[in-house]
């Protein structure tokens, strides 16, 4: 069974970090792009970070590049989302995703979790 679990996240103020996690399980995560996504209450769901494996590139939408960084370890089927000077505007639950390439509509979903960064 295709699974995708989120930890890691959780209550913390403007200007600290979180590192969330993304285990996988029943297929291997090395041979998948990599997405996150979040969304905040009330707003749409956004694309945050994907990577990609047939040619390496990542992304990341303007509102995290230079805060967030996209990551995978191989040998735990883990990807993570390491996310640095956190605002107010970063508060969503936030669902790790994967495919075979990074596109809008990623085929595996994780269930989310919460991110909520207040003072």
């Amino acid at each position: 069974q295709v699974q995708l679990v989120e930890s890691g996240g959780g209550l913390v103020q403007p200007g600290g970090s979180l590192r969330l996690s993304c285990a996988a399980s029943g297929f291997t995560l090395e041979y998948y792009a990599i997405g996150w996504f979040r969304q905040a209450p009330g707003k749409e769901r956004e694309g945050v970070a994907c990577t990609n494996i047939n040619d390496g590139s990542t992304y990341y939408t303007d509102a995290v590049n230079g805060r967030f960084t996209i990551s995978r370890d191989n040998a735990k089927n883990t990807a993570y989302l390491q996310m640095n000077n956190l605002k107010p505007e970063d508060t969503a639950v936030y669902y790790c995703t994967a495919d075979r390439i990074c596109r809008e509509a990623m085929d595996y979903w994780g269930k989310g979790t919460l991110v909520t960064v207040s003072s």
